[in-house]
């Protein structure tokens, strides 16, 4: 009998492995098969608007996984082999991307192209440790976003001019969203009783800027930077000076920053999500970048008592 049981577990092993590597070579066919460009961005946003234009002509992956933040993400050795494998790999830069000088010298300028979707954009610098930094939160810009779609959309050109009127128009429809997203954030915004907004980490600085907001931060460039107890009391100073009522939090790191002032003024907490990552419930729930800032708009609107 033990046998019998030993065998028949012997035969469900070898089957399995040999489904496995079925699989596994039906998966590299398609790989080396595939006529889609190989595309790989450093984070979210950057996955959507790839995504968004490489349509059914390009296979993009995300380097940053679902939940994980991107300032101090390190890439894998299998996310290494993934963009030296790529026919264009798409960067935010402005030192959001800790590792980009390393896969710039790695990666062969031959075989991969390298787009910066931020250059020439990440033009503000917040103070951090004493230190001077770029600020690397365009994306949350809707009219920073749309040049990021243009850079991005000449990359997918360049790499394959082949298909560039497809890749063009895509990004079109893309930068009607946003232009839409645009309109309807200073529609909402122009007519509110107020206009400072208390945030997890500065990074809502261009977005500020763009719709005649003040953004007080609580943390620094990074969401898991520890604010000291100075500038924790000044924080808190400036939400009872200004009577703000809603303290902003994210997504992806803890409130508990958030939560220790709003007690403390008597405020009440809502979400102003960064969009530095999706999380893997809001992927199943169809959530997306427009979703995402739309519902953005709608807490900014509670906050500053628009009308």
């Amino acid at each position: 009998m033990k046998r019998n049981i030993t065998v028949i577990l012997l035969l469900i092993i070898l089957v399995g492995l040999v489904f496995w590597a079925v699989k596994k070579n039906q998966s590299s066919s398609r790989n080396i098969d595939s006529n889609n460009l190989q595309v790989v961005a450093s984070f979210y946003p950057l996955y959507f608007f790839a995504s968004s234009i490489g349509g059914d002509k390009a296979e993009v992956s995300n380097i940053v996984p679902a939940g994980a933040e991107p300032h101090d993400y390190e890439p894998t050795s299998g996310d290494l082999v993934n963009m030296e494998n790529s026919q264009l790999i798409i960067l935010n830069g402005g030192g959001l991307e800790s590792w980009q000088d390393n896969v710039q010298k790695n990666i062969n300028p031959q075989k991969t192209k390298i787009v910066v979707a931020g250059a020439g954009l990440t033009t503000g610098q917040v103070t951090e440790d004493s230190h001077m930094g770029i600020d690397p939160h365009v994306w949350l810009d809707p009219l920073l976003a749309e040049k990021m779609v243009d850079t991005i959309a000449q990359g997918f050109g360049q790499v394959d001019p082949a298909n560039k009127n497809y890749y063009v128009a895509n990004a079109d429809i893309l930068k009607n969203q946003l232009a839409k997203l645009d309109a309807q954030y200073r529609q909402d915004l122009k007519s509110c009783a107020k206009k400072d907004i208390i945030t997890s980490h500065s990074a809502f600085a261009y977005l500020a800027a763009e719709y005649g907001l003040r953004q007080v931060s609580i943390a620094g460039m990074t969401p898991d930077a520890e604010p000291s107890p100075a500038q924790l009391a000044a924080v808190t100073k400036f939400a009872k000076d200004n009577n703000v009522r809603y303290i902003f939090f994210e997504s992806l790191v803890s409130p508990k920053l958030a939560e220790t002032i709003s007690r403390e003024v008597g405020a009440q907490t809502l979400v102003l999500d960064p969009l530095e990552g999706l999380s893997g419930e809001s992927a199943a729930q169809g959530k997306s970048y427009i979703t995402i800032m739309q519902a953005n708009l709608t807490n900014l609107k509670t906050a500053l008592q628009c009308q």
